[in-house]
């Protein structure tokens, strides 16, 4: 039952058919099914996002720096012993972006599915934070081009 609800959860917030098979114990022909269930249609056919340079552009840029922080801030406070620790971090820190954006009246940039595979660019040592020179802010950038006087979206807008 954990592991329906577990899958039902992660199918509102919009994961992929390829997602769930990772993170649930459920079996493909189970996750489909539950998915028509939930969401009245088919999974959607395809490789899930695997390029570090759509985080690279201006907004998602923006929206995933964000998330990135408050994901860093959730994860500070859910035990790394707890059971699915860092899906249940990314689960919360996916609704408090997404309850954070639409606040703001803003459209949510950033899929659940780009936001399951940040951390994992962050592990892999593919992505780093770079600070801005203006704000302070930190944002997404390249691990390998980090820069000095680096200027973020926002204050080169202002």
């Amino acid at each position: 039952m954990r592991e329906i609800a577990l899958a039902e959860h992660l199918i509102r917030l919009g994961a992929r058919l390829q997602l769930l098979e990772a993170e649930t114990h459920l079996s493909r022909d189970r996750l489909i099914k539950l998915y028509k269930e939930v969401k009245g249609v088919s999974p959607p056919r395809g490789m899930l996002p695997f390029s570090p340079d759509w985080f690279m552009n201006a907004r998602p840029n923006i929206h995933s720096s964000l998330f990135h922080s408050i994901y860093r801030h959730v994860g500070a406070h859910i035990a790394a012993n707890e059971e699915r620790s860092t899906l249940r971090s990314l689960m919360k820190s996916y609704e408090l972006y997404l309850e954070t954006v639409t606040m703001h009246g803003e459209e949510p940039v950033l899929s659940f599915t780009r936001a399951w595979t940040l951390p994992r660019f962050f592990d892999s040592g593919v992505l780093t934070l770079n600070a801005c020179a203006c704000c302070g802010g930190r944002f997404i950038a390249h691990a390998d081009a980090q820069q000095t006087g680096f200027v973020c979206g926002l204050c080169k807008t202002a």
